[in-house]
């Protein structure tokens, strides 16, 4: 059974839910922000990047830490180019089912990864994306007492079930709208299809009048347009 008539209606429910958290930008500006999770892949990842090199598109990437292990090099690619680096866990694990120390010795191994293959300060990474989308309020109260920023979503097409290239984009290109979040994946899950997948979206997007931002820049307008 796929979830994806679902996603929009969660997010409804959700986002006035938990306010804290980053589920999309602001609904009056024609931003939007891109997002892939699950990776660095050593095939997927670089396919992905060179379609979005020739858009010149900012991206997000949440990473887990076993696979910046796998791939450096990919990963430091990534983060060379500037595209914006969160944080989703070291093994892909809910974090509902973790314990305290390893749901925090995860998110730590991950940062460590991060900092060694790509050269960056690992405090500056603080961006937390739960794998599977799942978190409880323990789980939230958690990442801000460790300050981490907890980000969501707004848009999840379900790419990772592979239902088609087709059925992917149709999903996003009905459902995007001012401030989405979208999900996508250039992991094990779905990556097959990523790069593709978004070749066909990008140019339709920008058609459509959207400019791309990274979540960091959700975060730094949020903050503006939430000030008193």
């Amino acid at each position: 059974m796929q979830l994806a008539p679902f996603f929009p209606v969660l997010y409804r429910i959700l986002q006035p839910t938990f306010p804290n958290c980053l589920w999309s930008g602001n609904a009056h500006t024609k931003e939007i922000a891109l997002t892939f999770d699950d990776g660095p892949h050593p095939v997927y990842t670089p396919q992905l990047l060179k379609v979005l090199d020739y858009y010149a598109i900012p991206a997000s990437f949440f990473w887990l830490g076993a696979c910046v292990h796998r791939s450096p090099a990919v990963a430091k690619s990534v983060s060379d180019r500037g595209h914006w680096i969160g944080l989703h866990g070291y093994d892909h694990r809910s974090f509902p089912l973790l314990t305290t120390a390893e749901l925090q010795r995860s998110l730590q191994s991950t940062q460590s990864a991060i900092s060694t293959a790509c050269g960056v300060n690992p405090e500056t990474i603080r961006d937390v994306r739960p794998p599977n989308g799942l978190f409880t309020p323990q789980t939230l109260e958690l990442l801000n007492q460790w300050q981490y920023r907890s980000v969501m979503w707004s848009v999840v097409p379900e790419d990772w079930v592979r239902p088609g290239i087709k059925i992917v984009v149709q999903r996003v290109l009905e459902q995007v709208q001012n401030g989405s979040t979208i999900v996508l994946h250039d992991g094990a899950c779905g990556g097959q299809d990523v790069a593709e997948i978004t070749q066909i979206l990008l140019p339709e997007l920008l058609r459509r009048g959207y400019k791309f931002v990274s979540v960091n820049s959700f975060w730094q307008a949020r903050a503006s347009y939430l000030r008193p």
